[in-house]
């Protein structure tokens, strides 16, 4: 009868872990995905910055370009002025020279002064022309560096509209990484939880039936007591038989793990509150939690686990799972955790 009552009890379901388990991975998921959210928006803030300063340093240049344009323009006007004035005097002389060829004509007592008066105008219609060519070649000079000028705005306004385009079609790329990215990180800690599931289902029917192993959360938790002797990190031989039976469930299951799963199993080392004693072999419960879980490691590579899935960890005694200094509450914090997360 009594073995009938055991068997049934075995029987029963405990479904908090599992509901716990959940939670946790659920929460862990909604945290990440808030974190790349966050980093995406922050690089897509940094991106736009840049172009906008870009963007001023164009505008810059193009209101500097629109300033050199309206002062060639002026010069451009004062050299027509001044061609117009020079014209003008031009038509001055030349009358001037008809009047003196009457008079030259009608008076021939008064031909040499005429002859001198006509050299004299000769030199400054001659100097005029040269006036009016050295005019006229500034004003084609002007006009040259207008068409560059003109040159240079289209090309900064062709540089603008490609810098704009491209803008935008960063933002549709950041988008679209960003779902993508969303999407696989998802797939991956799906992919990833149901292999912690298929390792802790198969610890539970390996591991022997003892109050000191359980899970708690997404940890497999074992009370230091089942390894290791009070402020030692040398293993007993009951602790090497159950980590053998661990190694044993990680090697099975990982072949099975897709190979771009970037995986880890993390041994993390607790301690109690009770303060190490002086002169003994740890300095402080730090030194004791981390040789615990390298005692860990090392015996799991010696069973055929490889160094590069595994990943020490000490905590001494400021992660607590058990509040208070009770006895009780001391010994549920004395653990070696382990958890299956990405690296």
């Amino acid at each position: 009868m009594a073995l009938a009552r055991n068997r049934r009890s075995n029987r029963s379901v405990d479904y908090w872990p599992g509901f716990v388990d959940a939670l946790s991975t659920l929460l862990l998921a909604i945290m990440f995905l808030l974190t790349v959210f966050v980093i995406g928006q922050f690089i897509l803030t940094r991106e736009i910055s840049g172009k906008d300063e870009v963007l001023n340093r164009l505008n810059s240049q193009i209101a500097e370009l629109t300033q050199l344009l309206a002062l060639e323009k002026s010069n451009t006007q004062d050299a027509n002025d001044t061609i117009a004035s020079l014209q003008a005097s031009l038509a001055t002389a030349q009358a001037a020279r008809s009047r003196l060829q009457a008079l030259l004509d009608e008076g021939a007592g008064a031909s040499d002064a005429a002859q001198a008066r006509i050299g004299a105008l000769s030199e400054d219609l001659e100097a005029e022309r040269q006036l009016t060519a050295r005019a006229q070649s500034q004003l084609a000079l002007l006009n040259q560096q207008i068409s560059a000028l003109r040159a240079q705005l289209a090309a900064v306004e062709e540089a603008l509209e490609v810098s704009e385009a491209k803008d935008e079609a960063s933002q549709a790329r950041i988008a679209d990484l960003g779902r993508r990215l969303n999407v696989a990180l998802a797939q991956k800690v799906q992919e990833l939880n149901r292999y912690r599931s298929d390792f802790f289902g198969r610890l539970r029917q390996i591991l022997s039936d003892r109050e000191n192993i359980r899970i708690v959360g997404d940890r497999f938790v074992f009370q230091s007591e089942v390894l290791f002797p009070s402020g030692s990190d040398e293993l007993n031989d009951d602790g090497r038989a159950e980590l053998a039976k661990l190694a044993t469930a990680l090697l099975e299951i990982a072949p099975e793990i897709p190979e771009d799963i970037n995986w880890v199993l993390r041994v993390d080392g607790h301690t109690d509150d009770v303060p190490i004693r002086a002169g003994g072999q740890f300095a402080d419960n730090w030194e004791l939690s981390s040789a615990r879980a390298n005692s860990v490691v090392r015996y799991l590579i010696s069973q055929g686990v490889p160094a590069t899935r595994l990943v020490a960890a000490g905590f001494a005694e400021y992660q607590p799972i058990a509040p208070g200094n009770s006895p009780e509450a001391r010994a549920q914090n004395r653990r070696i955790e382990f958890k299956l997360t990405e690296r």
